[in-house]
């Protein structure tokens, strides 16, 4: 299968959120699954800056966007089993910020019209583009317009990830020719129309042939008016190609025991290393060095949906508590302000740092010994799961992927790997905070267990890529090899090796398979075949199909534990022939070394059956006798 991912960011190349880590660890994975993959980016400034020299030069094309003619390079590099592409055009990409521009619109529709026209110089024509958020929301939209005309485009199939549904990329309608390149068609006919703006995202959900977000709980609360920003009603309307598949990270990269971007090293086994980070990021921020004072940290951006609100409004409250704070993060000015005059109330207790610095956060996360994510909606969030990789509880409050990753800890059952609340409400913050804190400071044995439960938890990729390659396969009909213990699960029957439940049968199985009756007629007349033939017709296997049929084993197991035989023959008197022929199997079963001990048996029961049919048939009348009669010929007519 091949896949082509489309991406405004990736990790190592460039980053401003969580969609960077999710395109840089995905396609690896689906590339170790077997997929041949793809990824297409810009190509910013700060990219050509740290991995200009690794960069190939492809080809050039130009691409036609509304009235604009423009130039675009293409450049790749492989890299972890993935060509990575970049799309070239200084106009557009080289900036010093990736977003934020005041033509961002713009760029991003050139990116996205680039996208497909550049598709005929790929090494791969794709079965599968996957575009995540409004940036290469119009892509698919793109492939839709061009397909009326270019039949070629008809074949690809186009999956949406939604990681924040918050932004849509929205637009005044009238643009939608002079800056889109789209016919008003597509505004009148209500697909890219909503609330009287233009909505990239919507559009892309109506043209996509499937559309997953970044968690399965998140993908339920896109269909509630809370969460999905005035999209809920588009979101139900499609949930019948919806899905939530949770996000994992790059188990390698965050690794404990071999991350050379934290000070020391360590491990479950060993946790040493990690009282050591502690001590250098109280240095690092300015914090007193109080070993036994629990550190809650935050890396977040300051916008109102992590939950800042509630911060602020027990921020005294949770400082009365014996515990250290540290934030870092840029975003909105009234919170920024609101935490640097915060820090100046708590000097010594409280560090802020208004920034992205990638080695601060990850001392944080190593160093600190709680995480705080509140938010108000997250759709998976990535934070939790590095911060338990090292050994830093999360605490979250119970919405998106934050429900699907954190377990609050029951001690009495010794289960969970963090702390949770229900209700966005400061107060239950609070309370959580401080069970937090005095679980740290009173119970440290508890603490510890929790802690091991918690970088044991596995959050690799692996799973993710699984559930991405099942939806690629929905939407493609392609065959794609599944796991055998998700085969298990998804279906209601066994495995054909568990359909058996007596493996004691196994032999009996294999001397005459119930399919196969000829070896019967080998093993049956092995010593006196004439007398058996005519008190139990062994040589009639047609009785074989009808006691044990290849679709119903379970009769032929039981037929096989059978190992007298003797009742058999006295269930079958001379009024009722058939009892006799289904006694027939019953020794067609057996292992071959009781066959003789069998047939003597047989022969012997035969004997006095004979002779007991003898007398029954003086007694009868004639009339009995004559029915008798007609039915034995009867039957063994049918049976030749």
């Amino acid at each position: 299968m091949k896949i082509l991912y489309v991406t405004s960011e990736a990790v190592p190349f460039c980053k401003t959120g969580g969609l960077a880590d999710v395109a840089g660890s995905l396609p690896p994975a689906l590339a170790e699954q077997g997929a041949e993959v793809a990824v297409i980016l810009p190509l910013y400034a700060r990219v050509r800056d740290r991995f200009g020299d690794q960069l190939k030069f492809e080809r050039y094309d130009y691409v036609d966007l509304a009235w604009r003619h423009s130039y675009c390079g293409l450049f790749s590099l492989e890299k972890d089993g993935v060509t990575w592409y970049f799309l070239d055009n200084e106009q557009y990409f080289n900036r010093g910020t990736l977003y934020g521009q005041a033509d961002d619109g713009e760029r991003f529709a050139f990116f996205s019209r680039a996208v497909v026209r550049m598709l005929d110089h790929l090494k791969f024509w794709p079965d599968v583009i996957n575009c995540n958020d409004w940036q290469s929301a119009l892509v698919p939209i793109y492939l839709k317009d061009d397909g009326v005309r270019e039949e070629r485009f008809r074949s690809i199939k186009t999956v949406l990830t939604i990681h924040n549904i918050e932004y849509q990329g929205r637009y005044n309608p009238y643009v939608l020719g002079e800056l889109f390149g789209l016919d008003a068609g597509w505004v009148k006919d209500g697909t890219m129309l909503m609330d009287g703006d233009v909505n990239l995202l919507k559009g892309a959900v109506l043209c996509s042939d499937a559309v997953n977000t970044v968690s399965p709980t998140y993908a339920n609360e896109l269909k509630m008016p809370y969460f999905a920003h005035r999209m809920e009603s588009i979101m139900r309307q499609c949930s019948n190609k919806l899905s939530g598949v949770l996000n994992g990270i790059d188990m390698k990269l965050y690794d404990p025991r071999t991350d050379e971007r934290i000070l020391k090293n360590f491990s479950i086994e060993d946790m040493a290393g990690k009282d050591e980070c502690k001590t250098e990021l109280q240095r690092m921020v300015g914090l007193r060095e109080e070993p036994h004072t629990p550190i809650v940290a935050m890396v977040s951006r300051l916008v109102s949906h992590k939950g800042l609100d509630l911060i602020c409004e027990v921020l005294h409250d949770m400082m009365e508590l014996p515990m250290q704070l540290v934030v870092l993060g840029t975003g909105d000015q009234r919170y920024e302000e609101f935490f640097h005059w915060a820090a100046q109330q708590y000097p010594g207790r409280m560090a802020v740092r208004m920034d992205y610095n990638e080695d601060l956060s990850m001392a944080i996360y190593a160093g600190a010994d709680l995480f705080l994510m509140p938010s108000k909606s997250e759709p998976c969030g990535l934070s939790q799961m590095i911060a338990m990789r090292y050994g830093t509880l999360p605490i979250v409050r119970e919405t998106g992927g934050l429900k699907d990753t954190v377990q609050p800890h029951d001690d009495y059952n010794g289960v969970g790997n963090g702390f949770s609340f229900t209700n966005y409400s400061s107060g239950d913050m609070l309370h959580v905070i401080r069970e937090a804190v005095y679980l740290y400071k009173d119970y440290p044995d508890l603490f510890s267990n929790l802690r091991q439960r918690a970088m044991s938890c596995d959050f690799s990729w692996a799973r993710s890529a699984r559930e991405y390659l099942r939806i690629y396969a929905t939407i493609t009909g392609q065959p794609w090899p599944i796991p055998l213990e998700t085969t298990r699960a998804a279906d209601a029957p066994a495995p054909a090796e568990e359909a058996t439940p007596v493996e004691e049968a196994a032999p009996a199985a294999e001397a005459v398979p119930a399919e196969e009756p000829a070896p019967v007629a080998e093993v049956a007349p092995a010593e006196e075949p004439a007398p058996a033939a005519e008190a139990v017709p062994a040589e009639e296997p047609a009785p074989v199909a009808e006691v044990a049929p290849a679709e119903e084993p379970a009769p032929a197991a039981e037929a096989t534990t059978a190992e007298e035989p003797a009742p058999a023959a006295e269930a079958a008197p001379a009024e009722e022939p058939a009892p006799a022929e289904e006694t027939v199997p019953a020794e067609e079963k057996k292992p071959a070394k009781k066959t003789q001990k069998a047939a003597a048996k047989t022969e012997e029961k035969a004997e006095k059956a004979e002779k007991k049919t003898a007398k029954k048939a003086v007694k009868a009348t004639t009339a009995k006798t004559t029915i008798a009669k007609k039915g034995t010929a009867g039957k063994k007519k049918s049976a030749e």
